[in-house]
């Protein structure tokens, strides 16, 4: 359908223009400008000295300081993985596909950072809980930035749903997604490096319905085990990993070649003291380059979005079934759970839970 190429082309062009860059403001923008040329225009840009004002940005970045901060307050959540990959898509034994979270646990915060720098075990520890959770399990923290971006809040007309912190390290990576919000992403400490695809790219990402499972982790055997959800739940995601492995990498590109053959998606890297705007409904891959001691600190202000005509535009083009000049690739073989008498999962999708990726886990990195 040419139609919906042409529509990728001008979507390009009206964002980033000829040179596909991400437009940098050296300052910060007053509310109108910050309106009406990208949120209303639905278009990415990073701000520099937007936070350099925070104590943050020459406290957070020493250990010491942040376990010492913490070191009374409630034990805080903690994601480990086998690999780094939470909120994902993974194997399971019969070859197929699940999106699965990552075990989850509470322990003191200066046990959960010294886990993060820890690059010898033989799991990846991400403090990103979501949720709102700057506000709630590090609200210890909260006199060291801002409550909310001034400019951004007058001119979305309304107070951050949530604020939420995250501590990773170069292990920890975020796989291609969209939120609902407006989402102010501020880097502390360490590099973010963003792969973004504005909305109208959707059926560049095959977006399938997995089932969702779980990893449980085992401190006796230092073992993960990977569970599907019960009762059976499935949840639409982006099938693309962007970045295969050199023996998986013919194979990816021939099961998906509308992202691989077609335009590149933009890359951007957030820098210390750098804030980006990614606007709603952008799809998003994240990973992390760590600072000096082992860590990438970030914060971000998630406001809600406008369901306004362009929600109702990208919805009906997600409803088109493109059809493209390029062989589509097969889909997913059906998921076997053992617990339903062998019974394939995907048979079990009309008395399965249907979830929408965005309410079952906002994952921005």
């Amino acid at each position: 359908m040419k139609e919906i190429e042409t529509l990728w082309e001008d979507v390009r062009q009206l964002s980033l223009g000829n040179g596909g860059e991400i437009e940098r403001l050296e300052l910060p923008p007053t509310p109108l400008r910050f309106l009406r040329d990208f949120v209303s225009q639905n278009k990415p840009c990073i701000i520099s000295n937007a936070t350099l004002h925070w104590p943050a940005l020459s406290l957070w970045p020493d250990p010491s300081y942040l376990s010492e901060a913490l070191s009374d307050a409630p034990p805080v959540s903690v994601h480990l993985t086998p690999n780094g990959r939470a909120d994902a898509l993974e194997p399971l034994p019969s070859g197929s596909l699940c999106f699965v979270s990552a075990h989850v646990e509470r322990m003191p915060f200066p046990q959960a950072l010294r886990l993060v720098s820890d690059s010898n075990l033989g799991f990846v520890t991400y403090l990103q809980q979501q949720n709102d959770c700057f506000r709630s399990e590090y609200s210890a923290l909260s006199s060291d930035c801002d409550p909310h971006i001034d400019w951004a809040t007058e001119a979305l007309g309304c107070l951050p749903e949530a604020v939420n912190l995250w501590i990773g390290n170069d292990r920890s990576e975020t796989s291609f997604h969209k939120d609902h919000y407006e989402n102010l992403y501020a880097v502390v400490s360490g590099e973010k490096h963003f792969l973004l695809l504005p909305p109208t790219d959707v059926h560049r990402l095959y977006i399938r319905n997995y089932p969702t499972g779980h990893y449980s982790y085992s401190h006796e055997t230092g073992e993960f085990r990977l569970e599907l959800d019960k009762p059976s739940r499935y949840v639409p995601w982006c099938s693309v990993n962007p970045y295969p492995s050199p023996e998986s990498k013919e194979q990816e590109m021939s099961r998906f070649p509308l992202y691989f053959n077609g335009n590149k998606p933009f890359h951007c890297t957030v820098k210390a003291g750098e804030t980006l705007y990614l606007p709603s409904m952008w799809f998003h891959h994240v990973k992390q380059s760590p600072d000096d001691e082992g860590h990438t600190i970030a914060i971000n202000y998630w406001y809600d979005m406008q369901f306004d005509i362009k929600y109702a535009y990208f919805n009906f083009l997600q409803s088109i079934r493109y059809h493209s000049a390029v062989a589509e690739p097969e889909r997913e073989e059906s998921v076997r759970d053992s617990s339903a008498g062998d019974k394939p999962v995907s048979k079990q999708l009309k008395t399965g839970k249907m979830i929408d990726c965005n309410l079952l886990a906002h994952v921005n990195g």
